[in-house]
């Protein structure tokens, strides 16, 4: 391994002690709809995102809901000794991208058969903190 690589890599530790993430593999349903939800929380404080994705009527906000709670209890196990309320949380960075496809069959008329792709999605949620250093519980 170069002397670059391991750099990058000794860097993407020291940013993985700071960084709050949770990850969603294999989600069955297709990055499309996925992205439209994602995009509403995106930049979003907790509070407000969690309040968007209870409200929302689609599949896909009932599984981002129970990432954002999973990457909220990362961020707590990481920082027992900190009120959530005075972290400012928020959503940095949350990326949609395409799982593994289910090829299927599906009948056709003249004896063909159409090929159906039941899509799946990966989602990686990042949470940060406006304020750096945050105050002890006293």
């Amino acid at each position: 391994m170069g002397a670059r690589k391991r750099n990058k890599a000794e860097q993407r530790k020291e940013a993985a002690k700071t960084d709050y993430r949770a990850v969603l593999r294999n989600c069955p349903s297709s990055p499309r709809k996925m992205r439209i939800v994602a995009d509403l929380i995106r930049g979003q404080e907790v509070n407000r995102a969690l309040d968007i994705l209870k409200f929302s009527p689609q599949f896909a906000a009932r599984k981002l809901e129970k990432l954002l709670m999973s990457a909220i209890a990362n961020w707590q196990a990481k920082n027992e000794d900190v009120r959530i309320e005075k972290s400012n949380l928020y959503v940095k960075t949350i990326m949609v991208d395409g799982g593994r496809s289910l090829k299927r069959l599906r009948t056709a008329p003249q004896g063909r058969a159409y090929r159906i792709r039941k899509r799946s999605n990966h989602v990686t949620l990042v949470l940060d903190s406006l304020n750096k250093e945050v105050e002890k519980i006293d």
